[in-house]
């Protein structure tokens, strides 16, 4: 196996985890207002992120077509003067899994052309080389599906499976 089928691998397999937690997750804690991020809101976030930072660069990123401005953020803007982000109504699960499913394609396309030799990571923000952009996004992802994860198992007991290799997504 190529070392860029390993990164697309593991992409699947942490993207695979984060939609069992969206499929799962039932339609109360969907949108529960005690937590201080949304469930929703924590799903789109690691979904843009992964379509952001599997671009060559920041200029070759275009939005997903429902894109609503600094939804990105959670919490507060990281600029000045630093507002609360209102993400107003939430996403639907149906809507998620569509944008799961660009990203999906996303990360199949870009991975098969990165020059993970740049020692730049295409982000100013993030003064990393391409490599390391890769490892950096797929923990992000695997740290909010396993944050999700959790607010399953505390709500109801739900378990999601860890997924090591998503072999299925792989062969799609």
């Amino acid at each position: 196996m190529q070392f860029k089928d390993v990164i697309t691998s593991q992409y699947f397999a942490a993207l695979e985890m984060l939609r069992r937690a969206i499929v799962a997750c039932p339609d109360e804690l969907w949108d529960e207002p005690y937590q201080a991020n949304r469930f929703w809101h924590v799903a789109y976030h690691a979904l843009f992120y992964t379509h952001l930072y599997v671009q060559p660069s920041e200029a070759d990123f275009t939005p997903w077509t429902r894109h609503r401005p600094n939804l990105n953020f959670m919490g507060t803007l990281p600029w000045p003067p630093h507002d609360a982000v209102e993400p107003g109504a939430p996403y639907t699960r149906e809507e998620l899994l569509d944008y799961l499913a660009v990203v999906r394609a996303e990360v199949r396309k870009q991975t098969a052309n990165l020059d993970l030799s740049r020692d730049d990571s295409g982000f100013y923000w993030l003064p990393m080389g391409k490599l390391e952009l890769q490892i950096y996004t797929i923990r992000h992802v695997q740290q909010h599906a396993g944050e999700l994860c959790q607010r399953l198992q505390d709500h109801d007991g739900t378990e999601i499976d860890w997924v090591g290799i998503d072999h299925e997504a792989l062969n799609r």
